[in-house]
C-alpha cells in the first residue's frame, strides 16, 4: 500500500475536520514527506500496512542523525502521529504503530515579555496628534489589553466590536470563534480611530468592514505591524526584541501576576489546552523568585 493515494484525503482531512489552516496543512505535509525521504534513504519502498514500531524509531534516529533540533523533531513526529492515526480512522490500516513513539523532552522556553513600565513607554512615545497615532495606540492597547494574536488584530472587523457590552469576537487559530473582553481604554482609542481617522480613508472595496486600515485603504498586514513595534521599540529606547506576541505574552503574564483565574486566561487567549496557559504560572513563579532573592533578608 503506498502512501501517495493517501495524502490528498489526509489534506481534506485537517482542512474540513480539523478546520487547520493552509500554511498548518502545509507543515504537516511535509512532516510526512520526511518520513517518505528516509525510506528513499534506506531504499525501502513505503507501504503503510507494513510501518512497524521499530521502524519510526529508526526514522527518529535518522532524524537526530541529520542534526535536526528537538523542536523540530517533536514537530514533525506529531505529524506522523497525526497521520497514522487517521489512517487508523479510516480503516486504511489496522494498527497504529506511532503510539508508543514519544517525542523528545523539550526544555520549555519562557516567553519575552514587557514590564508595566516598558509598556507605557512603548504607548508613550507615539505622537497621538496624527492619524496613524491614533491607530498604533490602539493596536498596541488591544495586542497588550485583549492578548490578540497578530493574525486576530489584523483580521478585526467593525461588525465584531460590541462597545455596549465591552467585549470583540475574534477569529483565532482554526477559524475558531472567541468572545474577549475590551478595556475602556482600547475601546476609547478604537471609537477616536473609527469615527474620526478612519473615515478619512479611501477604503479599497471588500475591506470596509476591517478595523486597521494602511494608506491606501486595505487592511493592514501583518509585517507593518511587526514593523510598528519595532520602530516603537527603538523609539522607547527597549533593547529587548519584542514583536506582536511580546505584547500577547506580557498580557497573560500581567494577569497571572495580579492572581487572575488560569482557566479564565485559557479563555481569552483561545489556546485549546491548559497545558499551553501554564507556561505563565512558570512565568510567575520566576517573578517570585526574584522578589524573594531581592528582598528577603536570608535570601
Amino acid at each position: 500500500m503506498s502512501i501517495q493515494p493517501y495524502l490528498k484525503g489526509f489534506n481534506d482531512y485537517l482542512r474540513l475536520e480539523r478546520s487547520l489552516a493552509a500554511n498548518s496543512i502545509e507543515a504537516y505535509q511535509g512532516d510526512i514527506q520526511k518520513l517518505c525521504q528516509y525510506y528513499d534513504a534506506i531504499g525501502r519502498e513505503l507501504l503503510l500496512k507494513e510501518v512497524q514500531l521499530d521502524d519510526l524509531r529508526n526514522f527518529i534516529t535518522w532524524l537526530n542523525d541529520l542534526g535536526m533540533q528537538a523542536t523540530t523533531q517533536a514537530r514533525v513526529i506529531s505529524g506522523i502521529k497525526s497521520f497514522f492515526g487517521y489512517l487508523l480512522q479510516e480503516e486504511i490500516i489496522v494498527e497504529d504503530p506511532s503510539v508508543l513513539i514519544e517525542a523528545p523532552k523539550l526544555s520549555r522556553k519562557l516567553p519575552d515579555t514587557l514590564n508595566i513600565h516598558e509598556i507605557n513607554k512603548l504607548i508613550g512615545c507615539i505622537d497621538a496628534s496624527k492619524p496613524e497615532g491614533i491607530r498604533s495606540k490602539a493596536i498596541i492597547e488591544l495586542l497588550y489589553g485583549c492578548g490578540l494574536r497578530v493574525s486576530e488584530l489584523t483580521s478585526l472587523r467593525i461588525s465584531n466590536i460590541f462597545p455596549q457590552t465591552e467585549f470583540i469576537k475574534v477569529l483565532g487559530k482554526g477559524d475558531k470563534e472567541r468572545l474577549v473582553p475590551i478595556g475602556s481604554t482600547a475601546l476609547k482609542l478604537l471609537e477616536i480611530y473609527i469615527n474620526e481617522c478612519r473615515v478619512h480613508l479611501d477604503i479599497k472595496k471588500g475591506n470596509e468592514d476591517f478595523v486597521f486600515l494602511n494608506r491606501s485603504g486595505s487592511s493592514l498586514s501583518r509585517i507593518s505591524v511587526f514593523k510598528l513595534l519595532k520602530s516603537l521599540a527603538v523609539a522607547a529606547n527597549i533593547r529587548k526584541n519584542i514583536s506582536p506576541h511580546t505584547l500577547r505574552h506580557s498580557f497573560a503574564t500581567h494577569l497571572i501576576e495580579g492572581g487572575a483565574d488560569l482557566r479564565a486566561v485559557q479563555e481569552m487567549l483561545g489556546h485549546a489546552s491548559i497545558t499551553t496557559t501554564e507556561i505563565y504560572t512558570h512565568l510567575d513563579r520566576d517573578y517570585l523568585k526574584t522578589v524573594i532573592t531581592q528582598f528577603h533578608p536570608r535570601s
